[in-house]
Order: C-alpha cells, then sequence, then structure tokens
C-alpha cells in the first residue's frame, strides 16, 4: 500500500490527542519506577522488540538507574498494515538468554499474539525469568488467553493509535503524544 504524504498529514492533523507528550512521559517515569523495584537488583537483559518498541525501550532504559543490557529482537506480525497470522523472525536477540532475567519492552499489547510468541521464546531460551512492558495497552477482550503485561504505561480503547513507537502505515511513529486516528 503506497500512501501519499499529504494523507498522512491529514491524518495527523485530524487525529485526537488521547496522551500529551507530558502524560506519556509520567507514564514512563512511573513504569520506571516499577520496573526497578521489581527487577532492578537482577542484572535484567532489557529486550525491546523492533520497531515499534524502540521509543518505549530506549525512553524506558534512559530512565533506569541500575546497571542493564539492552538488546533486541525483531519478530512481527505486521507487514506494513495489518496483522497476519504467521510470526516472521527477522532477528533474535544477541545476548544469551539463558539464566538472565528478561525485561521485554514493546510498544502495544493489542491482541498479544506476537508478544505471546516472544515471551514463550524467552522461555524456551531457558531465561530465568520473563517480564514484559508495553507502553500502551488496548482494552478490549480479543487478547492472547493469559496473557497480560507485566508493566503498563497508559491504557487506550480499542482504536487505530499511532505515536511514540506506534506507527499509522509505517509513519508517525515520532509523534510526541498518543494519538487516535479519526474518521473524517
Amino acid at each position: 500500500m503506497n500512501i501519499e504524504t499529504d494523507e498522512i498529514e491529514r491524518v495527523y492533523r485530524n487525529a485526537e490527542c488521547l496522551y500529551s507528550q507530558q502524560q506519556v512521559e509520567e507514564a514512563l517515569e512511573s513504569m520506571a519506577a516499577d520496573i526497578e523495584q521489581a527487577i532492578g537488583e537482577s542484572n535484567p537483559l532489557i529486550v525491546c522488540v523492533m520497531t515499534g518498541g524502540m521509543v518505549a525501550a530506549s525512553e524506558l532504559f534512559m530512565r533506569m538507574p541500575f546497571p542493564a543490557q539492552l538488546d533486541y529482537l525483531h519478530a512481527t506480525r505486521y507487514q506494513g498494515t495489518s496483522g497476519g497470522t504467521e510470526l516472521k523472525w527477522i532477528a533474535p536477540p544477541v545476548q544469551p538468554l539463558q539464566g538472565r532475567t528478561v525485561l521485554v519492552i514493546d510498544d502495544i499489547l493489542d491482541e498479544g499474539l506476537t508478544l505471546a510468541a516472544i515471551l514463550e521464546y524467552c522461555q524456551q531460551q531457558q531465561a530465568a525469568a520473563v517480564f514484559s512492558a508495553v507502553l500502551v495497552e488496548k482494552l478490549h477482550q480479543r487478547k492472547a488467553p493469559g496473557l497480560q503485561a507485566d508493566f503498563v504505561g497508559l491504557h487506550v480503547d480499542d482504536r487505530y493509535v499511532f505515536g511514540y513507537g506506534m506507527d499509522y502505515h509505517g509513519y508517525l511513529r515520532n509523534a510526541r503524544g498518543i494519538y487516535a486516528v479519526t474518521k473524517t
């Protein structure tokens, strides 16, 4: 799907701001404090889920006042527009997970199929403990059975959202707030 930049600009102009930059920053501060309390003394390995989780992981990582290693993985069901059924592994973490406390950070928990598969992978790699953090969780009943993020920054209704790493057709990840697409 090829989208013109004028359409992207129109979507951004007409979007509803659900959370301002300040509100997102406050949520990140709160998440970082909760993460520090839960795993700060365990020499954790922070694993960013690319590409959407890059912003949240970076923002959280810079707020972690304890020793931690940073790595990434790239696994996706999204091929530009919407999710598919098959998980595609592009890059596994470089650091060994065996015996480590692992914190997987992603941008959003929607249905959670990708996150569930990633958490299962970490457990299969014999991580000592596996935690998950998402900046945004959508409020609906379609989540993978039993899946719940350990650390959640903000909640949104079941809408198409973008900003702080979440995209609109590959664009607007850099929006400084959480926005919902409106119908115009």
